[in-house]
């Protein structure tokens, strides 16, 4: 099987900061990581690749900086890694960028054959948009499979996939033809460590780094800032509660008693609502 693994290097959220006066995120001097939802992604499709046999291909678009995501990558077990670098892709957002990934998988499959399945986190921790992914299948057209909790079966001689897909009523179980694009949960795996041999050749890894010309970007006014719609009006700190937190005496009560009492005395239209929708009427 050849897999492709879309990740993302994004700042560590731990240290982000917001200016004071521009409202803007500051990345001078936060370190950056691999998005964890990837690693998730990253660890599924090692996993089948141990199953099945096969390569596993990791891809990002970013900063020549971003190489150093890709190697983490190759030290966990990926067997190629592609850099999709170029100034042309700056400030682009989610519509820029699947337009730019999806050109880029298609230079893979050209490159180093036709992937069975695309893997990508259900989203990043700096954008939380949830949009790539889907976003890549639609252009490539892909059938998707969104928020995979788990990938119950894959069968390489009936090109199919089973997977169990979380969603607000419960879990789905899903089937479907390969090749096609899964986004996954996170929590769904926990991502090796690595052997030392892996750590070893990912040292010396040639990253394959294409400039948008490289991967067969026709349309360079689809890409970067120039092709994105989206506009960030400003990212801004939400501003301290003026109100304190209220003290709850739970002498002689039981902490739940006590904690309704006090809410119903601070919203005393509460408990009638409640009563009246138990009532039904």
């Amino acid at each position: 099987m050849h897999i492709v693994v879309c990740i993302k290097q994004v700042p560590d959220s731990a240290q982000i900061r917001v200016h004071p006066v521009t409202n803007t995120i500051m990345r001078q001097g936060v370190p950056t990581i691999i998005n964890p939802y990837d690693l998730f992604a990253l660890e599924a499709a090692l996993q089948l690749r141990d199953k099945f046999g096969g390569e596993v291909t990791v891809l990002t678009m970013g900063p020549p900086s971003a190489a150093d995501s890709l190697r983490k990558a190759l030290t966990f077990g990926a067997d190629r890694a592609v850099l999709l670098t170029d100034r042309f892709f700056a400030g682009a957002d989610t519509l820029a960028t699947t337009y730019a990934l999806a050109t880029a998988i298609r230079k893979i499959s050209e490159t180093f054959g036709a992937p069975d399945i695309v893997f990508t986190g259900k989203q990043t921790i700096d954008g939380d948009t949830a949009q790539v992914g889907p976003g890549i299948a639609k252009r490539l057209g892909l059938l998707q499979l969104t928020y995979v909790a788990k990938i119950c079966e894959v069968d390489p001689v009936a090109r199919t996939i089973e997977a169990e897909r979380r969603s607000e009523g419960g879990v789905q179980v899903l089937k479907t033809k390969l090749p096609c694009l899964v986004t996954m949960l996170e929590a769904t795996n926990e991502i090796r460590r690595g052997a030392m041999v892996d750590a070893l050749r990912a040292a010396r890894a040639d990253i394959v780094t294409w400039s948008a010309k490289d991967a067969g970007v026709e349309d360079i006014s689809k890409c970067g800032l120039k092709g994105s719609p989206t506009i960030v009006k400003r990212v801004f700190a939400p501003s301290a509660r003026a109100e304190k937190a209220a003290f709850v005496d739970f002498a002689n009560r039981a902490p739940a008693e006590a904690l309704i009492e006090e809410m119903f005395k601070r919203q005393p239209k509460l408990e009638a609502e409640l009563v009246v929708s138990a009532r039904g009427f």
